[in-house]
């Protein structure tokens, strides 16, 4: 497996455990999905919901896809097992990553600001150098805005760990000079 693949796995790890307990249960799930809906303060709540359930589905497909004790939570041990079989995740994926990219266009016409993409990239948990490299690796238009499209793919790419070299390998890393 990749270095960036294996890092990616830390990354989302850490993100997902929002209370840093060193555990993934359902009110890491929960916190993160306020904090990413506060973020989103122009979308409505049809967004927001869609949002919250993909956090739902997520969480739901982690516990019993993942949850190997059957504790209630998932622990690093358990979690690295996502990336063995990746494609177990991919309706869930897809479902975050649409709601995600969603919250990101509130006005529906297919393009993702910087300011937002940053506010809901650092409510998920990323630091500012790299989501900027990382919005600056989809190639913004002038007015610096991406697409959806182009944001939906490179979150569903994010979770395949045969994936090289991808814009999102700029989250786990120091970005690209």
């Amino acid at each position: 497996m990749r270095t960036e693949a294996i890092n990616r796995v830390k990354l989302v790890f850490t993100l997902f455990d929002a209370d840093g307990n060193g555990y993934l249960e359902p009110d890491d799930f929960d916190l993160m999905n306020r904090r990413v809906a506060e973020a989103a303060t122009a979308s409505d709540d049809a967004a927001r919901a869609a949002m919250a359930a993909a956090f739902q589905r997520y969480w739901t497909t982690l516990v019993t896809e993942l949850d190997a004790n059957q504790d209630g939570r998932i622990s690093y041990e358990e979690f690295q097992a996502c990336v063995l079989a990746p494609e177990r995740f991919d309706d869930a994926i897809a479902d975050f990553a649409h709601a995600l990219a969603a919250l990101g266009d509130p006005d529906g016409d297919g393009l993702i600001e910087r300011p937002l993409f940053v506010a809901l990239m650092t409510a998920i948990g990323f630091r500012l150098p790299n989501i900027h490299a990382l919005f600056d690796a989809f190639a913004p238009d002038a007015a610096d805005r991406v697409t959806v499209p182009v944001w939906v793919e490179a979150i569903k790419d994010y979770y395949h760990p045969l994936k090289g070299g991808i814009p999102a390998d700029h989250l786990v890393g120091a970005p690209a000079v």
